[in-house]
């Protein structure tokens, strides 16, 4: 399972592996049998059960739409791991070309930027984690999501992600780094509060992907539309949705050639 916080300081959730995940599937193979056709309903419900609330949040309101309100540059601690870096990148790469409103690079220095990934053996996980938030903080991330991954993010008073730390694992298979990486940069843009209650989101903890799926290509585009602003509530972005709804889903069918 992966995870997510939030906050003033706000935790995404943790990947947590099951069973059934012990023999790595093919990632080609899961594309090609993803749903792809969503009602405007069933859109709109997993944007709001995922754009507001937090699975687990240390301070600050989650009543409202947090996002980042500028560029998003990223930085990359690899830990000696140019292969994970490489695929690293390529996730990025392929986030930048689907989303439309979102500015987001990799950049070579930390100084430089305002997502900060750490790669690291899962055996250094908790220390890394201890080591981030301290001791006490990080007991308690490990008792309510138990992760395998991580990312969090720390906004400011208008509700714009100032800054946002993901971790990730590096040796437990191609499969999971690729899962893992992709939910929680995702949720470290914003869409931090994980549901079992929408099927096509990987940000439901019984749903694994390995890629950007067509679904959640409509969550971060509706949330990163111009019209979608750090700070509203439900009702305010409930009004705007339809038009932009409209917009994205023209925008997500050119970028995957769903065109009729």
């Amino acid at each position: 399972m992966c995870a997510a916080i939030v906050s003033s300081l706000f935790w995404a959730s943790t990947t947590t592996l099951s069973p059934a995940f012990a023999a790595t599937p093919n990632i080609a193979a899961r594309q090609r049998a993803e749903k792809k056709n969503f009602t405007d309903a069933q859109i709109i419900d997993g944007f709001f059960k995922t754009a507001f609330g937090a699975e687990y949040h240390l301070a600050g309101r989650v009543d409202r739409i947090r996002k980042y309100d500028g560029p998003v540059r990223v930085y990359v601690d690899s830990n000696g791991r140019a292969d994970r870096e490489a695929q690293l990148a390529g996730v990025i790469t392929e986030i930048s070309r689907l989303v439309q409103h979102l500015d987001i690079a990799i950049v070579e220095t930390r100084d430089d930027a305002n997502v900060n990934v750490r790669l690291v053996r899962d055996r250094d996980l908790q220390r890394t984690i201890v080591t981030a938030y301290g001791t006490e903080r990080a007991n308690e991330i490990r008792d309510s999501l138990d992760p395998q991954c991580l990312s969090g993010f720390r906004k400011n008073e208008q509700y714009q992600i100032e800054h946002s730390d993901v971790i990730l694992t590096v040796d437990n298979g191609d499969f999971v780094f690729l899962d893992c990486a992709y939910e929680e940069l995702l949720q470290s843009l914003g869409p931090i509060n994980d549901t079992d209650s929408v099927p096509w989101t990987m940000f439901n903890d019984d749903v694994q992907m390995g890629f950007f799926d067509i679904y959640d290509q409509y969550l971060l585009n509706i949330l990163y539309d111009p019209r979608i602003k750090p700070g509203m509530t439900v009702a305010e972005a409930r009004a705007v949705l339809p038009a932009v709804l409209t917009d994205v889903r023209a925008w997500v069918a050119k970028a995957n050639g769903l065109e009729k």
